[in-house]
């Protein structure tokens, strides 16, 4: 059975309260981010605090992520020997690449084999937010079978491009049908960046319905009020 992943409400990893709230808005996931909302001094009790969400907090009705640090710094290495012993649903993986996700695909089994986890149970979200990484998505997506869903950041790939993003998206055309296309041809989700504005509901509707015309199941949310517009579009 796939999963419905039509909204994602992401969340710092360092909220507690947040962390309780979050499944009252109806979101299909919760996204715990451990790398762009947490502060370098905060990384070691944000990943603690994750990690007791996932341990003693029910989520049984929400599928529950972690966005980790990259893996080629200190805190990815330490995200990656933690997180995925509490079993989350997935894990995203921010700048990913076809070495990335190989890295994290072994890193992964290797825990589930010391933890008893079934083997593959814990899927993976590829960030794609770099040019290389929208060049080669099709090729991303092979690498391993954990990959059920790629999650298209927009803000991160204008930072690359050292630009910003509009509200009528125009820029992100392109981007848009490519990767809708190559998740559609391997039957996985594509996941469409956030709205920024979360006062402009008729704005998030225009956005989202673009996203999904364009091959897109599901969307970012920065609010616990965005949820029931992507809900119903998705």
């Amino acid at each position: 059975m796939i999963k419905r992943r039509r909204s994602l409400l992401i969340l710092s990893g360092n909220s507690p309260k947040s962390m309780q709230d979050a499944p009252v808005f109806g979101p299909d996931v919760v996204l715990f981010d451990l790398e762009e909302r947490v502060v370098p001094q905060e990384k070691d009790s944000a990943r603690h605090l994750v990690k007791e969400a996932l341990s003693f907090l029910d989520y049984s009705k929400t599928e529950v992520m972690v966005r980790i640090n990259p893996l080629d710094t200190e805190d990815g290495q330490k995200d990656m020997d933690s997180i995925p012993r509490v079993k989350p649903g997935a894990l995203v993986i921010p700048k990913a690449n076809h070495e990335v996700i190989k890295q994290v695909d072994s890193i992964l089994t290797t825990i589930e084999n010391e933890e008893g986890f079934p083997q593959g149970g814990i899927e993976l979200i590829p960030v794609l937010e770099t040019a290389l990484g929208i060049e080669t998505i099709n090729t991303l997506i092979e690498t391993s079978p954990r990959v059920t869903g790629v999650w298209l950041n927009a803000e991160g790939l204008m930072d690359e491009f050292g630009s910003k993003r509009t509200k009528e998206g125009d820029e992100l055309r392109y981007v848009r049908g490519r990767v809708g296309i190559a998740c559609r041809a391997a039957g996985i989700h594509a996941i469409d960046t956030c709205f920024a504005d979360s006062n402009d509901n008729e704005g998030l509707e225009k956005d989202a319905l673009t996203a999904k015309r364009m091959g897109f199941t599901g969307k970012l949310a920065l609010d616990g009020r965005q949820i029931d517009t992507l809900n119903a579009i998705f």
